[in-house]
């Protein structure tokens, strides 16, 4: 029980590092500042959703899912 516990902690941390370190990298290939990107700010209020983002982060694994899937 605690090894396959013990996978799965190791898993959830590396998958971490993973979004962490692309977190730290998209900002230098202009990910997250895209047109299509959707910014509202009124008075104290600000509103981020990067769709154009999400669609070629969404592009990009799909392909390499399937090249690696088979």
């Amino acid at each position: 029980m605690f090894s396959s516990f013990g996978k799965l902690l190791i898993g959830l941390g590396i998958f971490l590092i993973i979004i962490g370190c692309f977190m730290i990298v998209m900002p230098k290939f202009g990910l997250g500042k895209l047109p299509g990107d959707i910014f509202i700010k009124k008075g104290n209020f600000t509103f981020y959703f990067p769709l154009a983002t999400c669609i070629i982060i969404s592009l990009i694994l799909t392909l390499v899912f399937r090249l690696f899937g088979k």
